[in-house]
């Protein structure tokens, strides 16, 4: 009896839960909305407006770093490989759930901004996992040359993910998974990291003149 209750408690609650992510989902989607962000959040979502953000940090690691700084992009392609892994390929799979702009129950009610709906799996949000995983990343190696600008590397995740429900692509739910899963990952590759190899030593910019 006692199990039975338990069982029914916790059907009840992923009940709920769905439902109050569709509901969230249509609150971002459809009505939490302005023509500015429409214009906006399909660009920022998309990981080619981001290329020269990359370009810019190996620009200033290789000037700090020169060659050395190769084994942190290694570290950094290796977090962005687990986290896509995991999310797309593990999970996505693993709990098979309609993204919001192929979901029947929703036909007609979602706003998609793009100019097809992607095919997969909705959860967890790939894009969130990703860009989480890389700003937990930036952020650990990097927050002693970026001070408290190091913060922004979340924001710009946080954005992002938040665009794929503004979009029609994720629920809120995925892109809470994608976070969690994107944190978690960051935060083990960063240990590994820091523990055995450590930011390479830098150089200075200008060689000091003698005198």
């Amino acid at each position: 009896m006692f199990l039975f209750s338990k069982y029914l408690l916790t059907t009840s609650f992923i009940e709920w839960l769905i439902k109050w992510d569709k509901r969230l989902f249509l609150q971002i989607n459809t009505q939490w909305t302005n023509s500015f962000l429409d214009s906006v959040f399909p660009l920022w979502r998309d990981q080619t407006t981001w290329y020269y953000l990359y370009y810019a940090l190996l620009a200033f690691l290789i000037i700090k770093f020169r060659w050395k700084c190769w084994v942190w992009v290694l570290f950094a392609i290796i977090t962005i490989s687990l986290t896509d892994i995991i999310s797309s390929h593990l999970f996505k799979e693993w709990f098979d759930r309609l993204r919001p702009c192929r979901e029947p129950e929703l036909a007609g009610r979602v706003r998609l901004l793009l100019g097809s709906c992607p095919n997969g799996q909705s959860f967890t949000s790939s894009h969130a996992a990703n860009h989480f995983g890389m700003a937990v990343f930036f952020f650990l190696t990097l927050k002693q040359y970026f001070k408290k600008w190091a913060l922004l590397f979340f924001v710009w995740a946080a954005s992002i993910s938040y665009a794929q429900i503004y979009v029609g692509v994720h629920y809120p739910l995925d892109v809470i998974g994608g976070t969690i899963t994107g944190c978690l990952i960051g935060w083990m590759t960063t240990s590994v990291f820091l523990k055995k190899i450590g930011m390479p030593k830098e150089y200075p910019l200008f060689s000091a003149k003698h005198k």
